[in-house]
């Protein structure tokens, strides 16, 4: 493992605490952990449930819709054809989406914060347009998972809305908005929260958690998120990284705030493959 990377460390907690749209863990929402989720034979579509009752056991909707960040996010979760090998098509109406939630982030202190970090580091274009133009590029331009596939992918999807692969596999889904909406539609299906080897159980006030589901007939063994954070939250850190990586697969460890976590970046070219966050251990333990 990567020794603690400080400056990014000191920029990720600064943007923890900019992240004023940030939902508060007992105030905003409410989680039901219960159960630890199980061991999932490998191909298996079928798992032990260890949680009878949703993880969401109440968000504040409201705060959702009244955010323009997190509404102009939402917006977007439906514009994708989740299979992989299934051409994306993407309609005028939807780059206006994808525009209208780069326009709501970009006006963000935590993007404005990322933008200024990047520009020190000559990674970023210095016009706030030509940066939108890049994150468009990073985040929403389509590409193919597999090869010989026409254009069936984008970084967005697969982190933010996840993708299935031959109706097996869960690929990405790394958001906890997604999984919220999902939830209350009974298209996922939480199974229980996964521990790290030294702790018992994760606190509901945590806001990084590592749970088990299944979605769309398939089977999530262990899926990492962040919970109650903003979309231009996840959204800068990620960029941050993606753009000082070098390699294709890598692996920042951070301390923001009380969180000491791992983050995974993997580029697919120019584009995002898929990116989260892994809890090693939070302060006090």
């Amino acid at each position: 493992r990567k020794a603690l990377n400080h400056e990014l460390s000191k920029l990720f907690s600064e943007m923890w605490d900019m992240d004023v749209n940030r939902l508060v863990p007992g105030k905003d929402y409410a989680i039901d952990l219960q159960g630890k989720a199980g061991a999932v034979q490998p191909g298996s579509s079928s798992v032990q449930d260890h949680a009878v009752r949703h993880l969401f056991h109440r968000v504040n909707e409201e705060r959702l819709k009244s955010t323009r960040t997190f509404a102009t996010f939402i917006s977007l979760l439906d514009n994708y054809e989740t299979s992989t090998g299934v051409p994306e098509v993407v309609t005028p109406e939807e780059i206006i989406e994808n525009n209208c939630f780069l326009d709501a982030i970009l006006e963000t202190k935590v993007m404005k914060l990322a933008h200024k970090y990047l520009l020190k580091k000559n990674l970023a274009k210095p016009n706030l347009a030509d940066f939108k133009d890049q994150l468009y590029d990073i985040w929403f331009q389509l590409y193919a998972r597999e090869r010989g596939v026409r254009p069936d992918s984008c970084g967005f999807e697969h982190v933010f809305v996840g993708e299935t692969r031959r109706g097996k596999q869960i690929l990405g889904l790394h958001n906890w908005v997604q999984f919220y909406l999902q939830e209350k539609r009974n298209q996922i299906d939480y199974k229980g929260y996964i521990t790290r080897k030294d702790k018992t159980m994760p606190d509901k006030d945590d806001q990084v958690l590592s749970i088990q589901f299944t979605w769309k007939s398939s089977v999530k063994p262990i899926g990492s998120t962040f919970i109650g954070v903003s979309p231009e939250f996840e959204f800068a850190l990620y960029t941050v990284i993606f753009l000082l990586a070098e390699e294709r697969v890598t692996y920042e460890t951070v301390k923001i705030k009380e969180y000491e976590l791992e983050m995974v970046v993997f580029r697919h070219g120019n584009h995002i493959g898929t990116s989260y966050p892994v809890l090693l251990r939070t302060s006090g333990e």
